[in-house]
């Protein structure tokens, strides 16, 4: 009974948001309730929900500061030179833009975090695109493929809930599947490359002036505060510490980007009118994507402390048939992606993911196998499109795009991913077929 409230719960949400009946926050709220009713949890529900959003709490905190803080960047022109090369390099080719969009997220998808990658990478290169007249859902979609595959690193997420689920040391995961994160990136400068050279067919080259001007004109949504050009320098020293004290893990980031935004709101605009000013220019964008993270976390609380989660994880594992035990590595990186949708990525890798491998042991598949195929779709291929994980919904705020359209847009691009890395995998001996 629990596993079909569990999935009619996903389904019913799925549905909604698809086919936009319900907007995500009203969709995510509703069917909590609806599903945690029908399954008789009324009395308890209250704490569920409160248990989900303490758990998203953190997540939602360094959403508002780390958009407070690239929106003061922005607005003191830290990203003006960066933007400005790419204006000289690209000479207003889509294609070229696209192609620059792949590269410059996996370069900063190297510190590992799916959100920072996001908020780096969209708040430097969505004003070209609307300068350019480009569509929002490929710049969501190339960054979404560039950093899906780049959070394979050992560093990232995934990897490190894989290699702790199932007590396996991070090397003997990470190592084998070097050669099909390669295959993943290929193909996603591959699918950069096809979707490039389809908005250049619609656009044409565009002929820019110039790029200071081509930029001043990008930024004309909103006026850009004058600041003396002395104070770049310290953003940008500020901008690079701030990453490097991210990638040691010295404090929690949402503590690093509280910090570094209050110094950098300080040193910009020392009078508080000022102060106050900025903060109100960017709450349309921090309230929107904090409000669907807590949304998330009333949904994930429900799904979640009814057991339905669990209950889920035992009916799929119990629908495998003898005859597939051997192949278990295959089944699980092909569907791996799909899963996303259902599974956040703490409940896959630490529900599910344990189940599967011991399950796979008894037809002697070696649990690292499982590990590996996992990788190759739940977390990375998969993490930009499911709605059970907070950053999905910095990148479509940051973007401002519609999630369902984001979702269609995306899937055939990411499954097409997943495909290809499983396929190297296999060559290469990463996992069993």
């Amino acid at each position: 009974m629990l596993s079909l409230l569990g999935f009619g719960m996903i389904v019913t949400f799925l549905f909604l948001v698809i086919s936009k009946r319900l907007s995500v926050v009203v969709a995510f709220i509703f069917v909590a309730i609806l599903f945690g009713v029908i399954g008789g949890f009324s009395a308890d529900m209250g704490d569920m929900m409160m248990k989900g959003i303490l758990k998203v709490a953190p997540t939602a905190i360094m959403i508002v500061f780390a958009i407070l803080y690239f929106g003061l960047m922005i607005d003191v022109g830290l990203f003006d030179p960066m933007i400005s090369r790419i204006l000289n390099i690209v000479k207003g080719d889509p294609l070229k833009v696209v192609m620059a969009t792949a590269v410059i997220t996996m370069l900063v998808g190297l510190d590992g975090d799916g959100s920072s990658t996001f908020l780096i990478t969209v708040s430097a290169l969505l004003p070209l695109y609307t300068k350019l007249g480009m569509n929002r859902l490929i710049l969501a979609c190339v960054i979404s493929l560039s950093a899906g595959v780049m959070n394979m690193i050992p560093w990232g997420g995934p990897l490190v809930r894989a290699a702790a689920s199932l007590q396996l040391e991070v090397s003997d995961l990470f190592n084998p599947l070097i050669p099909a994160m390669a295959a993943g990136l290929m193909w996603t400068l591959f699918s950069a490359y096809l979707l490039g050279k389809k908005e250049k067919a619609r656009l044409g080259t565009i002929h820019l002036k110039g790029a200071s001007m081509a930029f001043a004109e990008q930024l004309s949504a909103h006026e850009t505060p004058a600041n003396p050009p002395r104070l770049f320098w310290f953003n940008a020293l500020l901008t690079l510490c701030l990453m490097a004290l991210l990638i040691l893990d010295i404090l929690p980031i949402p503590i690093l980007f509280a910090i570094a935004f209050a110094i950098a709101l300080f040193v910009n605009f020392p009078h508080p009118k000022e102060q106050q000013e900025r903060i109100l220019s960017h709450a349309n964008s921090f309230v929107m994507v904090s409000t669907l993270v807590f949304a998330a976390g009333i949904f994930t609380g429900v799904f979640t402390e009814t057991k339905m989660m669990d209950a889920m994880a035992n009916t799929i594992v119990s629908l495998t048939p003898e005859w597939l035990g051997s192949h278990l590595p295959l089944v699980v990186a092909i569907t791996s992606l799909p899963l996303s949708f259902v599974f956040s990525p703490d409940a896959y890798y630490f529900g599910i993911l344990p189940v599967i491998s011991h399950t796979a042991a008894n037809f002697g598949v070696d649990p690292v196998e499982i590990g590996r195929a996992a990788l190759l779709g739940h977390s990375t291929t998969g993490f930009p499109l499911s709605p059970l994980v907070p950053a999905t919904f910095i990148l479509i705020g940051l973007v401002k795009v519609d999630f369902g359209e984001h979702q269609k847009f995306l899937f055939k691009w990411a499954f097409g991913t997943t495909i290809i890395m499983t396929i190297t995998a296999i060559l290469t001996n990463a996992i069993s077929f």
